[in-house]
C-alpha cells in the first residue's frame, strides 16, 4: 500500500511557485497578491484564512486579509468585492465560506470577477471546466489530479467512482477524471446498492462528509482511494469518511486525513493566483 503524502506533495508544488515568485521579484515587477474576505468569526474559518495567510507567505506572495463583523450587509459586501475586481494590485479574491445568514452566499461568489475567481466558485469558470477550456480549476479537485499525476497513476479507460455530488468537489472532480478519458458514475445518498457501485471503482473518491463509513466491503482490491471528508471519530481525532485501517491492506494507494488532500487545497490555490497573475500581468 503507498501513502500518498500530501504534505510533501504540496510542498513541492509551493515550491515550484516560490522559485518563479523568486525570479518575477528579480525582474523588479509587482508579485501576485491574494485577497480575502472574512466575515464574522466562525472559528473554522479563522483557522482556514490563516492557513492560507502563511501559504502565501511561504511562497513570497502578497496577501491582504479584511476582516468584517458579521453584521456586514450583503450591499456592502458585493462594494467591497467590486472595488476588488477593479483593484489592478489584486490578483485572485476569495469570500471565506459560510458566509452570514443574511447574505447569499451565491450572489457573492457571482459577484467576483471570474479572471480574478482563484476558487474556481463562479459559473463562468464551472462552464469553463465543464467545457474543458481553460479558466480556474476549484481548489480540492484540482489537488486530486495533481496527487495523482504525482503517483504515476493514469485515468485513460479506468472507472472512477465520485461518492458525493456537491459543487466544490463532487462534480468538479467527476468532470476532471472524465477530461481525462476515465468512466465516471457519481454516487450519492440516493445511490441504490452504493457497496455493489464502489467495489467496481479503479479509483474511489469518498467525499461525503461521513466519518470512516467507507470500510473494506466498499474498496475493490489494488484501488486507488481519495478520501476529502474531514470529520471526527469516537474519541474526537480527525478521520475521513474511509476507514483507513480497515481497507489499508486492501487498496494500492490512499491519502491519510489529515495530511492528504486538504493540504493539497491550499497549495492549488497559490497555484490558481499565480495563474491569475501570470495571465494579467505577464
Amino acid at each position: 500500500m503507498k501513502l500518498i503524502n500530501g504534505k510533501e506533495i504540496s510542498k513541492k508544488t509551493k515550491d515550484a511557485i516560490k522559485a518563479e515568485i523568486e525570479e518575477i521579484r528579480k525582474t523588479g515587477k509587482r508579485v501576485p497578491k491574494l485577497a480575502v474576505i472574512l466575515v464574522g468569526d466562525n472559528p473554522a474559518s479563522q483557522v482556514y484564512v490563516r492557513n492560507k495567510e502563511k501559504a502565501c507567505a511561504y511562497v513570497g506572495m502578497e496577501s491582504l486579509r479584511i476582516n468584517k463583523d458579521a453584521t456586514l450587509s450583503e450591499e456592502e459586501l458585493l462594494k467591497l468585492i467590486d472595488e476588488l475586481n477593479h483593484d489592478d494590485g489584486v490578483d485572485g479574491i476569495l469570500v471565506q465560506l459560510p458566509l452570514p445568514k443574511t447574505i447569499d452566499e451565491e450572489k457573492v461568489l457571482k459577484a467576483i470577477a471570474p479572471e480574478k475567481d482563484v476558487d474556481g466558485f463562479h459559473p463562468a469558470n464551472i462552464a469553463k471546466l465543464f467545457l474543458n477550456e481553460e479558466g480556474f480549476i476549484p481548489c480540492t479537485p484540482y489537488g486530486m489530479m495533481v496527487m495523482l499525476e504525482e503517483i504515476g497513476y493514469d485515468l485513460d479507460g479506468k472507472e472512477v467512482v465520485v461518492v458525493g455530488r456537491s459543487n466544490i468537489v463532487g462534480k468538479p472532480v467527476a468532470l476532471l477524471a472524465l477530461h481525462h478519458n476515465a468512466t465516471v458514475t457519481i454516487a450519492h445518498s440516493h445511490t441504490k446498492n452504493l457497496q455493489e457501485v464502489t467495489s467496481r471503482a479503479d479509483v474511489l473518491i469518498a467525499a461525503i462528509g461521513k466519518a470512516k463509513f467507507f470500510t473494506a466491503d466498499y474498496v475493490k482490491e489494488g484501488a486507488v482511494v481519495l478520501d476529502v471528508g474531514m470529520n471526527r471519530d469516537e474519541n474526537g481525532k480527525l478521520c475521513g469518511d474511509v476507514d483507513f485501517d480497515d481497507v489499508k491492506e486492501k487498496v494500492s494507494a490512499i491519502t491519510p486525513v489529515p495530511g492528504g488532500v486538504g493540504p493539497m487545497t491550499i497549495a492549488m490555490l497559490m497555484k490558481n493566483t499565480l495563474l491569475s497573475y501570470k495571465r494579467r500581468v505577464q
